[in-house]
């Protein structure tokens, strides 16, 4: 080449800067998470079937060996599938070996280790709908690629200092649902909107804001405020005199207008293309950006304010599927926000024990929505959920001098340096001592709201904010409860406080028959406390707590019993209620989330599951 020499360019490819990512040791880690707490939930909801030693998932040290069958991919001869666990006292939990892998042991005895897509392939295809299972395999092999590429991203985070302070925690704390297999599946993003506005990667996102015409919208707004005077402090008098100029400018009046937020993603890739009419029309007008910026909580679609701490959080719907579920929000959840939080509030706020347990609601104080019934029957589902908002208060304006908080999660955090998130605090107090502050301060309020008032929240771990001093826990925070709470009117202590909420409409029960409010069961109402917080939520801890720090599940739910036991001798007045809602039954039912994916949503999924408090009663 006439003795030049030729300057090789870096190939660029879309998305390619996460091919490195692909490649790194995180890829491996992830896909072990994924396998092994794909395997638990597969042998505990009686998918698949299993042999171990004796027949029994009784452990010494690393658990008895478990065999599952399966079939070879190539000439469906048989194989299996190995690992060790044990069957745990915590609602018979099954809990794989941590250091132990799961191997595949071919047709020839030859024994390889297991690989993700493999798996399902061999031991769920005969078993599961081939559409069904595609959709599953999706969303597990997009929780692969989703959750490497963030713990990627962050290789050395270390949560120390400001890093362990609860904003930073909710973009800090990445580990997702801890027995859901398809934990961060966030089907609709490509790697690139991940990064974008994924809480992980600490984007800063600024909301849009629509005008909707107000015959084709709906809004709610708790009793305690007024709306107009709400939203003005929310977005600024500037900003809200500034949205009014752009209506004006284009020929609207403000008046005939709701201002609806709407996450930049859902923008692009929903509502430009459901909502194409009504924006050629001017029925939606786009007016523009907010000034302030927020940051993604781990529920992705709660946006915090970020240059305004203090200011509401706002819940935003995205079409997206995540941990089983669509992230819309339904018009009736936003109509009832505000009022099942007026409710809860004025259920405490009179109440002396209620005062004196010291817990937060975080109320979702104001709701508006498109709304979809003004469209065709027909044309309905495609505009159902897609548009709308829920403020919900910020944490901030609740926290005193001295306290500190932390999303619940946090507590079975362990960091890049493999050091136990609540380490510093169980090291000071001592793990029974500390132990025994965190299950009091989180249990006793809701047992109030159960058993004082009839109510049961939702409080999985990302429901719930421990506040605490120093380490030591002090209070809770409940939060999410236009969908989060259920109840019995007939098991009420004053049902004529009650409200009339809006109604699920018929659709939505047949898309999710496990949403809903009200109930006639009060085992249902009670299962609702038990699957959410102590199943999962409590169970998680129990078994970390084991695992780290030797505290034995047994001495834990002794601890939990006696809270429960402690506030009926001192509350003997809610007596009726403790024997309709029995915390110590022998068993009680448990949603089964990986079942749900792989045979759909057509009826309720729920198992028998033994209940560790029971042997306390």
């Amino acid at each position: 080449m006439n003795g030049q020499q030729i300057q090789e360019k870096p190939l660029t490819i879309a998305g390619g800067e996460w091919l490195a990512a692909l490649q790194s040791s995180e890829y491996a880690s992830v896909e072990k998470r994924i396998l092994r707490q794909l395997l638990e939930s597969l042998i505990y909801e009686h998918i698949v079937e299993f042999s171990a030693m004796n027949d029994e998932l009784v452990p010494p040290s690393d658990g008895p060996r478990i065999i599952i069958k399966g079939l070879s991919l190539s000439d469906g001869l048989p194989l299996s599938y190995t690992c060790y666990g044990s069957k745990k006292m915590s609602f018979g939990r099954i809990r794989l070996n941590r250091l132990s892998a799961i191997e595949r042991v071919g047709p020839d005895g030859t024994t390889t280790e297991a690989r993700l897509g493999e798996f399902v392939s061999e031991v769920l295809a005969p078993v599961v709908q081939h559409s069904r299972l595609d959709t599953f395999v999706e969303e597990l092999e997009q929780t692969l690629i989703k959750d490497t590429q963030a713990q990627y991203a962050n290789p050395h985070r270390e949560l120390t200092g400001q890093e362990r302070a609860y904003d930073e925690l909710e973009a800090n704390i990445m580990d997702g649902h801890p027995y859901h297999p398809c934990y961060k599946s966030r089907i609709g993003f490509n790697p690139d909107d991940n990064m974008t506005y994924g809480p992980e990667f600490k984007p800063r996102i600024k909301p849009l804001w629509l005008g909707v015409l107000t015959n084709e919208s709906v809004a709610a707004q708790s009793s305690t405020l007024d709306y107009e005077q709400f939203l003005e402090a929310e977005l600024g008098a500037d900003l809200l005199a500034d949205f009014k100029s752009r209506l004006e400018a284009v020929g609207k009046s403000y008046d005939q207008y709701r201002l609806i937020p709407v996450h930049p993603w859902q923008w692009r890739e929903t509502i430009v293309r459901v909502f194409n009419r009504q924006l050629a029309d001017g029925r939606i007008i786009m007016i523009g950006e907010g000034t302030e910026e927020y940051r993604p909580q781990q529920s992705i679609r709660t946006l915090a304010n970020a240059s305004s701490k203090e200011k509401s959080y706002l819940k935003l719907p995205m079409n997206l599927t995540n941990t089983s579920t669509g992230r819309t929000l339904a018009k009736h959840t936003v109509l009832n926000a505000p009022i099942i939080s007026d409710w809860l509030y004025s259920l405490v706020k009179d109440d002396p024990v209620a005062q004196r347990l010291d817990f937060v609601l975080l109320r979702e104080v104001a709701g508006v929505a498109y709304d979809h019934e003004t469209w065709s029957e027909t044309m309905r589902p495609r505009a159902y959920g897609t548009l709308g908002a829920i403020w919900r208060e910020s944490l901030h304006g609740y926290l005193r001098s001295g306290e500190e908080a932390l999303p619940f999660n946090a507590l079975c955090h362990v960091d890049r340096s493999n050091r136990q998130f609540i380490d510093p605090w169980v090291q000071k107090e001592g793990v029974e001592a500390w132990t025994g502050r965190l299950l009091k301060v989180s249990i006793e309020p809701l047992l109030h709201l159960l058993f004082a008032h009839g109510v049961a929240l939702e409080s999985h771990a990302q429901n719930m904010i421990l506040i605490h001093r120093d380490g030591v826990p002090v209070r809770i925070a409940f939060k999410d409860f236009h969908d989060g709470i259920r109840f019995s009117r007939t098991h009420l202590a004053n049902p004529e406080v009650c409200p009339k909420l809006h109604a699920l409409p018929g659709h939505h029960t047949r898309i999710n028959p496990n949403s809903f409010i009200e109930t006639d069961h009060a085992a249902v109402v009670r299962d609702f406390v038990h699957d959410a917080f102590f199943f999962i939520n409590l169970a998680e801890l129990c078994l970390f707590l084991e695992e780290h720090y030797g505290l034995k599940e047994e001495q834990f739910w002794g601890m939990a019993a006696q809270v429960i036991h402690d506030y009926r001798q001192t509350y003997p007045q809610h007596e009726a209620r403790y024997r309709v809602f029995d915390l110590f039954a022998e068993s009680i039912q448990v949603e089964q989330l990986t079942a749900r994916r792989l045979f759909g949503d057509s009826e309720v999924r729920l198992q028998d599951a033994p209940n560790p408090l029971s042997r306390f009663r």
